[in-house]
């Protein structure tokens, strides 16, 4: 398997396992700041790897009135200021050919939005950043048609793509993880990434917005961490109540902790 090399100093798909954690929306540098102090220090604790996400846009919001995010000068500014404060690497979604170049100059890791994995000037331009890129997988797709992604970003030259699993499409507001998906997508000889918190999102289950089912994070990660993977992907917010994007579906601090504590220790079993 192809490992991933980030910003030098994390490598996924080592054997050691990794955290790619944050607020879903870039929404104030505060919350950036501060979710990114938290994630920091406890991935410390547990020896987990560390790499913090957040989006300057969501632009597949399920209302067109819903707030998307302060954008991506503000965005990548408070990217920038997580960066030199806490020395992590960040990723951040980039929807747009045109978003790559600018993107890029900040962010460590380019991530493919769910609903964009089929783009292929996109996955192109991604590619031609350098960037390690991580791709999530469609809701749409079934595992094994993600090796075209894959292949994509490899047209280019770049051999740093790992793939996401996020849950696929089962019924309305409804989505369902095929665990079969990690070792497929495995098999491709990229590192494999589970996203617990967006794999129980209930999509436009709250008519004008996406609902969320957390209290199944905790037993699909520990699922997803015995079936095998490299990273855990989890949206992480000092009150999800008041998050302004997937709240129904992102964690707390405390439940944070309790979930990697316990992934962690699967992980190194498995």
């Amino acid at each position: 398997m192809n490992k991933v090399t980030v910003a030098d100093t994390i490598t996924i798909g080592n054997g050691k396992l990794a955290l790619i954690g944050g607020p879903c929306m870039a929404e104030s540098l505060e919350v950036c700041l501060e979710t990114a102090g938290f994630l920091t220090e406890l991935c410390k604790k547990l020896d987990i790897q560390y790499i913090f996400k957040a989006s300057y846009d969501k632009a597949n919001r399920s209302s067109g009135s819903s707030r998307r995010g302060p954008g991506m000068k503000t965005g990548l500014e408070f990217l920038a200021a997580v960066k030199e404060k806490y020395n992590v690497p960040v990723l951040t979604d980039v929807h747009e050919s045109a978003e790559v170049p600018e993107a890029a100059k900040v962010v460590d890791v380019l991530q493919i939005p769910a609903f964009l994995c089929r783009q292929t000037d996109l996955l192109l331009a991604a590619g031609n950043s350098g960037l390690p890129v991580n791709i999530k997988k469609g809701q749409f797709m079934a595992p094994e048609d993600m090796r075209g992604a894959v292949e994509k970003v490899r047209l280019t030259g770049n051999e740093q793509v790992m793939l996401t699993e996020r849950g696929c499409s089962f019924g309305y507001h409804n989505l369902v993880v095929d665990f079969r998906s990690l070792p497929t997508m495995r098999s491709f000889g990229v590192p494999v990434i589970f996203d617990a918190t967006h794999s129980v999102q209930l999509p436009g289950g709250l008519g004008n917005a996406s609902g969320g089912q957390r209290e199944f994070i905790y037993p699909l990660a520990r699922a997803a961490a015995a079936v095998g993977i490299d990273a855990i992907f989890c949206e992480v917010h000092p009150d999800p109540s008041k998050a302004l994007s997937d709240g129904p579906n992102s964690l707390d601090f405390a439940t944070a902790e309790k979930i990697l504590t316990k992934v962690k220790a699967i992980y190194d079993l498995c």
